[in-house]
């Protein structure tokens, strides 16, 4: 399976011509050729550096000329994807078509150099090889390397080149979106628009998953988020706006989708091309945790060099630690103990600061056993203090997050938003927006907290992301539920709201996933590497499924396993009810609602311990596949909808679009390694299983009433089930 990302407005990963990071496999390809390469030319090397040059067994020489044969054919297959890509950039094909020569010449010349069949001629013919021109051989391997390199590099900018083309076509159609009146006319754009997301989904997603930092890792799946959830506002909100042209608060609404997409691709482009607009500078300050961990860093520095920094850069560095915790101690939901608990560890570490500069000044002059005992005690004693801070602030956050988190579970707020708005009630409206805008500050606050505290950059970057949705989506619900409460009747407000409340209840849930993933950072049950929004690549898989089989679920975990797979066992028997209904059973609609239908049953007998489905191997396996054939019976569906009417095909649309997602985000939970929580692992996909069967269900009655209605109106049978119809697949 490809990366998850974006989903698009009624289209899949997969359709239309997308280059070669899609068609082809550029990046693909190369790697994959690369990956063959090195270990080959590793092992030249080792054959080249052997001890034993004067014995050379037949098991030996067989061996070098394998390996030889092995990296010639390599080369040759590097060199004609590095040719094709040359062929269609014009302006980097000089350059690589040089690079491709170099390596084409390289390899015959390794595979020359490891031809040993005449060896024993070697005397009579003159023949060259390792064994009479080691050097030779070197040399075509560093060729080999620097010209793989070149093409590898050339490449590189021919994929950032393709996201920015990308990027630069969905801005285009999204100005078009912008300023568009008809409504005939924005469901014709928005279906293109939807293409172009899918095409940038799949080039930010592989990009993202090449990246080797972290932090960069970590802003590229935060844009990435926001794009994918965007999308669909902007159809929700674009539609109301076309419904009621009139509506301030329903302009506005839609003004905030589309900044908020537009500062998420320029984000993107920034990760890419690792370059700030303007020449900003990235001016988000340091957390807490990490100003102690460089902090401890530096005085324990001491232990070598007494004259490694100045006294007054310790003292200032710990000034700006302690600076930090003011947003923990004037925060109005700190509790009265953790800021006296706050206080009271600040002004001890001050103290014991200075008493390690006393100390350390002493050392500098007297260079004694006992100065260096009590330097060695005064460095001790200072890095306790800061790690009882730690735990405080840690306690302090995780604490506030977690009562905010129970409090709002049940989303109260909301559910009286979209009540008031039906009703019409705009002095109830004003009451509950102002008890949104509190419950957003508080969040917005504890994400800032939890910042402090989160303990990696990747993790940083989350909860700057976390802070920066509840901001935004806070006051597009109040815009969304004004435009319900002044146009009460309206349908597409009522949607409108709801896509938006569902935003604010999903960052609620990812936001109780960042807080135990922080405590299992804290509390060193985790490493610092983690799965972000977009597929890791399929070769990372197996070592994901093999930490799945040391854990064992408890008897409370297997009852609720159990009641779920339950509900997704009734969820098939609907699926199979709604595809008994349609006439024709070979229909690919109904054919991929069948083949999900199917899986789905197996984990649920999986889950009573019965089925086909035997280990955790077997279990994420299935569910890969299932998430496949969702996206497949997603593509079917759009096809079938150009047949339809504009207000038929856009609730369609509204469907599948609800169902993407929920396909890439099972992808990611099948990838992501949960560190032996096998029950974790399996609760996430179970429930994601769930929601996607829920949804199967919906279409499959939707597409059949729509298709019933189109016979209607053509009045006789249109088949749409013919792949080689004129109306187009399905």
């Amino acid at each position: 399976p490809g990366p998850a990302g974006v989903g698009g407005a009624g289209a899949v990963y997969g359709s239309g011509p997308l280059g070669f990071a899609l068609d082809s496999g550029l990046e693909i390809k190369t790697r994959s050729v690369e990956q063959t390469l090195l270990p080959l030319v590793s092992q030249i090397t080792t054959l080249i550096n052997h001890k034993d040059n004067t014995k050379k067994s037949d098991k030996t020489l067989q061996a070098i000329q394998r390996v030889g044969q092995a990296v010639n054919l390599a080369v040759g297959r590097f060199v004609k994807v590095g040719e094709a890509i040359a062929n269609e950039n014009w302006d980097l094909k000089e350059e690589i078509n040089i690079a491709c020569i170099e390596a084409k010449q390289a390899g015959e010349t390794i595979a020359a150099l490891t031809d040993i069949t005449n060896l024993n001629h070697l005397e009579s013919d003159g023949q060259i090889t390792i064994f009479t021109d080691k050097t030779g051989v070197i040399k075509a391997a560093r060729l080999l390397l620097s010209s793989v390199t070149k093409v590898l590099l050339l490449a590189d900018r021919v994929v950032i080149k393709q996201i920015i083309t990308s990027r630069n076509k969905v801005l285009a159609t999204m100005e078009r979106l912008e300023k568009v009146n008809s409504f005939q006319e924005f469901v014709q754009i928005f279906s293109q628009f939807g293409n172009e997301m899918v095409e940038f989904a799949h080039l930010s997603g592989d990009r993202q998953n090449d990246l080797k930092d972290e932090k960069k890792k970590a802003k590229m799946a935060a844009a990435r988020a926001v794009l994918e959830k965007c999308t669909m506002m902007l159809l929700t909100a674009s539609k109301t706006c076309l419904r009621h042209p009139n509506c301030e608060s329903a302009h506005k609404n839609k003004e905030g989708v589309f900044d908020r997409m537009k500062v998420a691709l320029d984000k993107v482009i920034e990760i890419v091309t690792d370059c700030k607009p303007n020449g900003e500078t990235d001016i988000s300050s340091v957390s807490i945790f990490t100003g102690i961990k460089e902090f401890k860093m530096n005085i324990e520095a001491l232990r070598e060099n007494l004259y490694f920094q100045s006294k007054e850069n310790l003292s200032v560095t710990l000034e700006v630690i302690l600076e930090r915790t003011e947003d923990f101690t004037d925060s109005a939901y700190t509790s009265h103990e953790h800021r006296e608990r706050i206080l009271e560890l600040s002004t001890q570490a001050r103290m014991e600061l200075q008493q390690l500069i006393s100390v350390w000044i002493q050392a500098q002059s007297k260079k004694t056993k006992s100065i260096a005992e009590e330097l060695e005690l005064s460095i001790l004693k200072i890095s306790h203090s800061l790690n009882e801070l730690k735990k405080e602030l840690h306690s302090t956050a995780t604490q506030l997050a977690a009562d905010l988190l129970k409090y709002h579970a049940d989303h109260v707020v909301l559910k009286a938003l979209k009540l008031t708005g039906v009703e019409g009630n705009l002095e109830a409206l004003a009451e509950y927006a102002c008890k949104l805008s509190e419950q957003k500050e508080q969040l917005v606050e504890t994400c800032r907290l939890l910042r402090h505290i989160s303990g990696t950059e990747p993790m940083e970057i989350t909860c700057i992301h976390a802070e920066e949705t509840f901001q935004v989506t806070g006051q597009q619900i109040i815009a969304a539920a004004e435009t319900l409460t002044l146009h009460p009747s309206s349908k597409i407000a009522k949607e409108n709201l709801d896509v938006f409340c569902e935003a604010w209840e999903s960052q609620i849930s990812d936001m109780s996933t960042l807080l135990r993933e922080i405590s299992d950072v804290f509390e060193g049950r985790r490493g610092e590497k983690y799965g972000y929004l977009s597929l890791p690549k399929p070769m990372k898989n197996n070592a994901n499924l093999k930490s799945l089989k040391p854990d064992k679920p408890d008897s409370e975990e297997q009852a609720k396993i159990a009641k779920l797979g339950l509900k997704l066992g009734l969820l098939t028997s609907d699926a199979d009810c709604e595809i008994e209904k349609w006439e024709d059973q070979e229909n690919e609609i109904v054919q991929y609602g069948r083949n999900m239908s199917s899986m789905a049953y197996s984990l649920y007998l999986f889950t009573r311990g019965e089925g086909p489905l035997k280990t955790s191997q077997d279990l994420i396996h299935q569910l890969e596949v299932f998430a496949a054939e969702g996206l497949k019976l997603t593509s079917s569906v759009q096809a079938f909808s150009k047949q339809l009417k504009d207000d038929d095909k856009l609730m369609l649309l509204l469907e599948i679009n609800k169902l993407i997602p929920l396909c890439h985000q099972l992808q990611t939970v099948t990838k992501t390694s949960l560190q032996n929580k096998v029950f974790l692992k399996v609760d996430k996909c179970i429930t994601k299983t769930r929601s996607m069967m829920a949804l199967l269900v919906q279409l499959l009655s939707l597409c059949y009433k729509l298709l019933k209605k189109l016979q209607m109106e053509n009045n006789g049978w249109i088949s749409v089930t013919n792949k080689d119809s004129m109306d187009g697949k399905i």
